[in-house]
């Protein structure tokens, strides 16, 4: 029996040859070999298992933002993850890595609960949000994780604590060791109504007015610079936009901006003159398109201020 074979055998959902570029916020990338959307977190393991014994490669792709597909496509079985029940009891919610972090932050609100107005506009799944520790306005889902249930390199499920989580900046255990998030409890606090949905929603307008919301693209490409890794130079040169991300950091944004990059064009892929830490999709760009850019992103900073940007965005 061949590999599609099996894999239909087991999951009848399971489809060849889907453009991935209709699965990402990019709209780019070639084909997955094989595809399939797993609904709970027990398709999710199945599939990551079989897989496994099939000796088949396999790529977890969450809400599709902070990706980038290969023209190529994937020569393997692309999981996407669907598993999105979540339940809010007393302060604690216990939700599904599918589940969006837009109903989170949504739904957490309408309930008065505190924690996740930082949240607010954030595109993707709670899974790639724990995966990615991600971050804005001086919050980070590290912030309100209690556990989270993961799937580890043996195919074992585990339950990891906050600690055993390991998070750094935009990374964490799942992300360093490709551990498959299932799940995750957070605790957040009792708070005022009002002022959490007002907070959420000012995030949310921020990011309609400051971020190229009209064309696809992944989100932020690079990761902010740790001010403590940069040369005392360009500390000085940019002292006055220093910020907490919860770390001091110089944002990326306002260094290619500095460089005079934004509208630095490769193809149909361009660095956003309204957000620089953006790269878009004006209609047609190819994923070399975005890696040619990209390249030459880093090597101009690189030889203006004597700094290495590292990329935020996964590259497939």
């Amino acid at each position: 029996m061949g590999e599609f074979e099996t894999l239909k055998q087991q999951f009848p959902r399971v489809r060849r040859g889907v453009p991935l570029k209709k699965h990402t916020t990019f709209r780019i990338g070639g084909a997955a070999k094989y595809f399939f959307a797993a609904r709970t977190s027990d398709e999710l393991e199945s599939a990551v298992r079989t897989a496994k014994e099939l000796e088949l490669p396999f790529f977890l792709l969450s809400g599709g933002s902070n990706v980038l597909v290969s023209d190529n496509g994937f020569p393997g079985l692309v999981i996407q993850i669907k598993n999105s029940k979540f339940k809010i009891e007393n302060s604690a919610v216990r939700a599904e890595a599918g589940v969006q972090m837009a109903t989170l932050v949504k739904e957490t609100g309408k309930r008065g609960l505190q924690g996740l107005e930082w949240a607010g506009g954030l595109p993707g799944t709670l899974g790639g949000a724990v995966r990615g520790n991600a971050g804005a306005f001086g919050g980070e889902i590290k912030d309100s994780v209690l556990r989270v249930e993961a799937i580890d390199q043996k195919g074992k499920r585990r339950m990891f604590s906050k600690k055993q989580c390991k998070f750094s900046y935009r990374s964490s255990i799942f992300k360093e060791r490709g551990y498959i998030v299932l799940s995750a409890t957070l605790q957040l606090k009792k708070g005022d109504k009002k002022n959490i949905q007002t907070i959420a929603k000012k995030h949310i307008q921020y990011r309609k007015e400051k971020h190229p919301l009209e064309y696809p693209s992944a989100g932020s490409i690079f990761k902010n610079c740790d001010l403590a890794k940069t040369p005392k130079k360009m500390q000085e040169h940019f002292k006055d936009v220093i910020k907490m991300d919860p770390f001091p950091v110089i944002p990326t944004a306002v260094i290619i901006a500095r460089a005079n990059l934004p509208g630095l064009r490769c193809g149909g892929a361009q660095v956003s003159e309204k957000h620089p830490n953006y790269i878009v999709n004006r209609g047609d760009a190819r994923a070399k398109d975005v890696l040619e850019l990209i390249a030459k992103v880093k090597r101009e900073i690189k030889n203006k201020f004597g700094v290495d940007l590292e990329e935020e965005i996964t590259i497939l």
